[in-house]
């Protein structure tokens, strides 16, 4: 894990960001601790101010058909200024302290597809 001088480390083996920001709910440059899950997912939308829509697909398991279905979920996480991602992108995001009503998770590390 590479780690420069202004930015702390969050305890996750993930590369930080190489820009700095003033964000207060940035886990490399402001006060905010992560903690719990960590999920990989596919960034759907970033039209909310400071949020982000990740969504995460899996298969879920029917015992009475012995077969597998497909699911999907979605995850609102605040996307720090610091970190550049598109929509499409691969991220991961972890669990924090709630930030708002909906927004628990935050984004750690963005990836391209």
């Amino acid at each position: 894990m590479m780690v420069n001088k202004e930015t702390k480390d969050i305890g996750v083996n993930v590369n930080p960001p190489t820009r700095k920001c003033e964000d207060v709910f940035c886990p490399f440059h402001g006060e905010l601790s992560v903690r719990g899950q960590i999920i990989t997912g596919v960034l759907e939308s970033k039209k909310m101010q400071g949020s982000a829509v990740v969504k995460k697909d899996y298969l879920h398991y029917v015992p009475k058909y012995e077969r597998y279905e497909k699911r999907r979920s979605h995850y609102s996480a605040h996307l720090p200024p610091c970190i550049d991602v598109k929509v499409g992108d691969d991220v991961k995001i972890m669990e924090c302290r709630p930030i708002s009503k909906s927004v628990s998770f935050v984004v750690i590390e963005g990836g391209r597809k």
